[in-house]
C-alpha cells in the first residue's frame, strides 16, 4: 500500500517521477484566471485562521459541507470560525476521492508542513498549529503567493472598474516590493446579458459615469467598451473572459435590438440571440486589435437552490452542470471572426462533459496561426479541466482529448480559477496528473523512452507547465 499523499503521490512510474520532479516541479505558476481580490493583495492581508483562508469564499468546499449535512450557519452563516472548521474536519474523511480533498491536504503539506490527515480528531491540533504559524512572518497574502512561486496572476474585473488596486500593484511591481505582477482581465458579462434588465441597465449606467459617454444607442455602448478596452490596457490587460449560461448567436440587427431594450420592450430569444451575437463578435474584433486573448467559459446553470441563493447570493455553491453548447453556433462565431480576419486568440472551456471532444476538435479548426514558420500555432485552444470539472478524472480527460484531436505540446496549462490565496497547488496537481499520463504513454511502449526522447518531453512539460503561457499572452516578469 503507498503511503497517504507522500512525494510520489499521483505519480505511478519512474518516468512519471523524473518527469515531474526534474521538470514540472519547481516551474513558476502563471494563473492568467482567479478570483483573487487585487485590495487584498495590495494591503498584504494577514490571516488568523484556516476559516478565513479555505472557507470564506471557497464555494468548492461550501458544496461538500451541504452535500454532508452540515448546516447553512456552519458554511456560509454567523457560526464563529473554529466552530466552521471543526464542521469542515468532521466531514473531510467523508470526501474520498474529491478534489477538495486532495487539495487540502496539498495546502496544509505545502504552507504548514502539516502531514497529518484533517479529520474531526485531528481538528484542534491542525488548528493550533495553523493559527500559529499563520501569525507569523511570511504569511500574508503576498508571501503566500510568493511560496507558490506565481509570477503572473490574472484577476477577473468589470469594464466599468477603475482598477485602483491593480495600478497600486503595478507601482509596488515596479519598485520591487512585489515579486509578482497582478493584471486585470476584462469581464464584459453585464454587459451581454442584456435579457438580465435590472443588472444590464446597472452595468450601462456605471460604465457610462466612468468614461463620461452617454449609453442611448449601440454607438454609445461600443464607444464606451472601447474607452474602457483601452484603459484595461494602460494598466497591462492581456485576457479577457465571458461566461455564458446559454451560448446564443444568430446575426442580425444587433443596434436594433439594444433601442428596443432601451425602450424597455421584453425581448424575444432570438433578439437576445442577434444582440449577444452582434456584442461578442464587436468585442472579439477589438481584442484582436489590441493583441488580447479571448477566453469562453460554457455550460453552467446558476443559482439553482433558492435556499442557497437567499443565503448567500450569487457564487454561493448553488451551481452545476448546464446546458450542451450548440457546435453549429459556436462554429459560426469563430468562423465568421476567422474569415474576417478578427478572430483573437481564444480558449475554449466546457462544464459540461458532453462538450468536450467538440470543444477539443472546435480548436483544432481554428488552431493554424498566420505566421508561415508555425510559430503562432494553438490560436484557438481547448482549456484546462474546468470548475466541476477540475479533478482527476476531468483533467486526464482533457489531457487525452487534446492528445487524440489536437496537440497537447501547446497548451497553456492550468489555472486556478480560485478566490482562496493557498489554492495554487492546484497547479502541482494538475501538473502530477499531466506528468503521470505521459510516463505511462512512455512505459508502455506508446512514446520512446531514450535520454533525447525523454529530455524533449520534458521540456514539453516545462512548456505546458508556464512557458507556452508567457509566450500565447505575451506576458513579461
Amino acid at each position: 500500500m503507498k503511503a497517504f499523499m507522500d512525494k510520489d503521490f499521483l505519480l505511478t512510474t519512474e518516468t512519471a517521477r523524473k518527469l515531474f520532479f526534474e521538470y514540472a516541479e519547481d516551474c513558476p505558476i502563471i494563473d492568467y484566471h482567479n478570483h483573487l481580490p487585487a485590495k487584498d493583495i495590495y494591503e498584504r492581508r494577514r490571516y488568523d485562521n484556516l476559516t478565513q483562508v479555505w472557507l470564506e469564499a471557497d464555494h468548492y468546499k461550501w458544496r461538500c459541507m451541504r452535500v454532508c449535512g452540515v448546516a447553512e450557519e456552519y458554511v456560509t452563516g454567523k457560526a464563529d470560525d473554529y466552530a466552521k472548521f471543526a464542521e469542515f474536519a468532521r466531514i473531510m474523511p467523508k470526501l474520498i476521492g474529491s478534489p477538495v480533498y486532495h487539495w487540502a491536504h496539498l495546502e496544509l503539506q505545502r504552507y504548514f508542513g502539516i502531514y497529518t490527515p484533517l479529520s474531526e480528531k485531528t481538528a484542534k491540533e491542525i488548528w493550533d498549529k495553523t493559527c500559529e504559524i499563520l501569525q507569523s512572518e511570511g504569511f500574508d497574502a503576498v508571501s503566500l503567493l510568493d511560496k507558490a512561486q506565481a509570477k503572473i496572476l490574472c484577476t477577473t474585473d468589470d469594464p466599468a472598474d477603475d482598477l485602483a488596486w491593480h495600478q497600486k500593484l503595478a507601482a509596488e511591481y515596479e519598485a520591487g516590493k512585489v515579486p509578482f505582477r497582478t493584471l486585470p482581465s476584462f469581464r464584459p458579462d453585464r454587459f451581454l446579458n442584456i435579457d438580465q434588465t435590472e443588472n444590464w441597465d446597472r452595468a450601462l449606467a456605471q460604465l457610462s459615469e466612468r468614461y463620461g459617454i452617454a449609453i442611448d444607442s449601440w454607438e454609445g455602448l461600443t464607444s464606451a467598451l472601447k474607452a474602457s478596452l483601452d484603459f484595461f490596457c494602460s494598466v497591462g490587460c492581456k485576457v479577457t473572459d465571458h461566461g455564458f449560461l446559454h451560448f446564443r448567436y444568430v446575426e442580425g440587427d444587433h443596434a436594433a435590438v439594444m433601442a428596443k431594450a432601451l425602450e424597455g420592450v421584453t425581448l424575444t430569444e432570438e433578439e437576445i440571440a442577434v444582440y449577444q451575437g452582434g456584442l461578442l463578435r464587436f468585442l472579439a474584433s477589438e481584442y484582436e486589435a489590441r493583441g488580447l486573448a479571448m477566453q469562453l467559459h460554457l455550460g453552467p446553470i446558476r443559482n439553482n437552490s433558492p435556499k442557497v441563493w437567499k443565503a448567500f447570493g450569487a457564487d454561493g455553491g448553488g451551481d452545476s452542470i448546464g446546458e450542451a453548447t450548440d457546435p453549429f453556433k459556436l462554429s459560426a462565431l469563430l468562423g465568421g471572426l476567422e474569415g474576417e480576419g478578427h478572430l483573437p486568440k481564444t480558449i475554449l472551456y466546457n462544464l459540461n462533459p458532453n462538450d468536450s471532444a467538440m470543444m477539443a476538435t472546435m480548436a483544432a479548426n481554428f488552431a493554424a496561426g498566420t505566421e508561415a514558420d508555425g510559430s503562432d500555432s494553438g490560436k484557438v485552444q481547448y482549456g484546462a479541466a474546468w470548475w466541476l470539472l477540475d479533478h482527476i478524472r476531468g483533467m486526464q480527460d482533457q489531457i487525452d482529448q487534446l492528445m487524440e484531436t489536437g496537440q497537447i505540446s501547446g497548451s497553456v496549462g492550468m489555472l486556478t480559477d480560485s478566490r482562496s490565496f493557498t489554492s495554487f497547488v492546484r497547479h502541482e496537481y494538475y501538473r502530477r496528473i499531466l506528468c503521470d499520463k505521459l510516463g505511462y504513454l512512455v512505459e508502455s511502449g506508446q512514446y520512446p523512452g531514450d535520454e533525447d526522447s525523454l529530455e524533449a518531453l520534458g521540456q514539453m512539460v516545462e512548456d505546458i507547465c508556464w512557458k507556452n503561457a508567457v509566450n500565447y499572452f505575451g506576458f513579461e516578469f
